[in-house]
């Protein structure tokens, strides 16, 4: 780093020699230290510079420099000033450090503070790497490497750790979601978003209001609850893909930072079901899980396969529902060249505590693979997916109980993977395999997708169910196996009787439109450095009757509500993600539905 660029213009030549030597030294010393390194800077450069506080203020870069922690006897604060500006006023992001929240800069060390870590990665822009969470590493440092983040994970997990107890977080801006249902508005972070209450369109739709009442005249009960999806980002994927937060000045970007505002917005969207990815393991077993748990949630939780540290939760609250089952889903199949990837799903059955006589939920949380430019793996993943939906959701009569499906789906709206999910069906014949998530934009990708779409050995049918499913079903009516699955096939359309086609049973819808309503201004679920685009979603179970979806059917759900999404334009007002109040690079989806028991 060139120290002469924290000297303003024209400052440098009031020194004297004293005085230039000092900057010098600094000079020297930020180099020593590298960009990555740079949170704190000892105090005993401060007395080479009289007056040296106030001209931070001109700091022309965007790396941050605070002796405060170190001792300083200068009320140093944090100043992530690009330009001057006379009327600069910055309010110093909130901090939790040890027992307390600090402002204006960091708090001293202590032994349970955090200290930043360097994991070997520059905080330099990489314009040459791919658009993906996934380090490429020269094979001859990748021993290195390992060797160098174990040893910082040991050092993270023993300096920093969150009491359940200890958590004083500021006073929400909104207490709970029924306040804000009200209001129309609710501010997550730094940005506002509102309620969009649905239920008026089911009754447009319908011409009069929906009837409580069973067909023999009994009242029915209307269990409702809320689900939330969102990618909290893990910090390893962060650290190892920082060209994608340049705009985020580094204290942002540490976990201790971080994590109690990704804490405050648990807490404050107060959902019945939360379905989290990017959770870090460390993170989740001595942070995450034991605050959530306090709170009055029972946590599932499965990491990726090989040597990654992050996964997926599922997290519920006790007094809605109950645990019926728990099944971990790993895409990495070692006999199967095609799924070498080590993405994974989970998916649980839940009981709601309301009556033990009442249908199951079935709720499915996955992050698929990122690769552009691999279609064929997505959607076996998907498929995997889908079979262990089919068979916990199965109410053994050829039908299911309600689903709600969550998770990174890493593609965007209208693309050949979400409307293989909205539709059931996708003919892949001839389709691209770049073009599946519709995130390739370039001429990458060109490779038709094979047929058929995975091996025989994975034990999925075309129709996204276990074979073996199919066979403990028996004969049916006379028929052996073999004839029970051409007559089901001969069940559908023509153009799902062709080879190179897949199909799925559900009947899902998406919570969002994917548009603001009234323009063409496309929604976001992810906005940083390099790109803006949806590619998070909330499907759910629900009958469809010319296009829309009915409400209060059995082995359905009625969408009541949702938190609207926001533009790339709008997240651009606030420095797009993550920032000081939102410090995931996702936006928390979140939804409330009706369960008739």
């Amino acid at each position: 780093m060139n120290g002469r660029r924290f000297i303003p213009f024209g400052y440098s030549a009031g020194l004297n020699t004293h005085d230039r030597r000092g900057h010098r030294m600094i000079a020297r010393h930020l180099q020593n230290l590298g960009r990555s390194n740079i949170v704190h800077l000892s105090a005993q450069w401060s007395h080479h510079i009289p007056n040296f506080y106030p001209h931070w203020m001109f700091n022309c870069s965007p790396w941050i420099i605070n002796p405060y922690g170190f001792g300083s006897s200068r009320p140093f604060h944090w100043t992530p000033s690009f330009n001057w500006n006379p009327s600069f006023h910055q309010r110093p992001p909130l901090s939790f450090y040890g027992d307390s929240w600090t402002r204006g800069g960091y708090a001293p060390q202590t032994s349970n503070s955090y200290t930043s870590r360097s994991s070997g990665c520059s905080m330099e822009a990489n314009i040459d790497a791919p658009q993906c969470k996934r380090r490429k590493c020269d094979p001859a440092n990748k021993e290195e490497l390992s060797e160098s983040n174990e040893t910082n994970h040991a050092a993270q997990d023993k300096t920093y750790s969150v009491a359940p107890h200890d958590m004083e977080l500021e006073t929400f801006c909104c207490s709970n979601i029924a306040e804000s249902q009200e209001t129309g508005a609710i501010k997550v972070g730094a940005v506002h978003r509102s309620w969009d209450d649905v239920t008026s369109l089911y009754k447009s739709s319908h011409g009069t209001s929906e009837s409580n009442e069973t067909s023999d005249g009994k009242q029915r009960e209307a269990f409702d609850f809320s689900v939330l999806s969102y990618n909290i980002l893990a910090q390893d994927l962060l650290e190892n893909n920082s060209y994608l937060y340049r705009h985020c000045s580094q204290p942002l970007l540490q976990w201790g930072f971080r994590f109690p505002n990704i804490l405050k917005e648990l807490r404050q969207l107060d959902a019945d079901i939360m379905c989290l990815q990017e959770v870090q393991d460390n993170h989740y077993g001595m942070q995450l899980k034991p605050v959530l748990e306090s709170l009055g949630y029972h946590c599932e939780y499965k990491m990726r396969t090989g040597n990654k540290r992050d996964g997926c939760a599922i997290c519920f609250k006790r007094s809605k529902f109950s645990l019926v089952s728990a099944s971990p889903v790993e895409f990495y199949r070692p006999m199967i060249q095609l799924l070498d990837r080590d993405n994974i799903g989970l998916v649980v059955l839940l009981q709601p505590t309301l009556s033990q006589s009442a249908a199951r939920v079935c709720v499915a949380n996955t992050h698929l693979l990122y690769n552009p430019r691999r279609g064929d793996i997505k959607l076996t993943q998907l498929a995997i997916l889908l079979a262990e939906i089919n068979k916990l959701a199965s109410d053994g009569k050829d039908g299911h109980c309600p689903i709600i499906l969550c998770g990174d789906f890493n593609s965007v709206p209208d693309s050949p993977l979400y409307n293989f999910i909205r539709n059931g069906k996708l003919i892949y014949a001839g389709l691209q395999i770049g073009k599946v998530s519709g995130q390739e934009t370039g001429h990458r990708g060109q490779r038709a997708l094979t047929n058929p779409l995975w091996p025989p050995s994975l034990g999925i049918s075309s129709e996204c169910q276990y074979e073996t499913m199919k066979d403990a079903e028996g004969p049916v009516d006379g028929l052996d196996n073999s004839e029970k699955l051409m007559a089901d096939i001969k069940n559908y359309p023509m153009d799902q009787q062709t080879a190179s086609a897949i199909c799925h049973k559900f009947k899902l819808l998406s919570v969002y439109s994917h548009y603001l309503p009234g323009s063409n201004k496309t929604e976001v679920t992810t906005c940083h450095s390099k790109s803006a685009v949806t590619v998070d979603y909330i499907f759910y179970s629900a009958a469809k009757h010319n296009g829309a979806a009915l409400s209060g059917e059995d082995g359905h759900l009625q969408l009541l509500g949702k938190l609207a999404l926001l533009t790339e334009q709008d997240l651009w007002t606030v420095n797009r993600l993550p920032n000081e109040n939102n410090s995931s690079d996702h936006l928390p989806l979140l939804a409330k539905f009706r369960h008739k028991l």
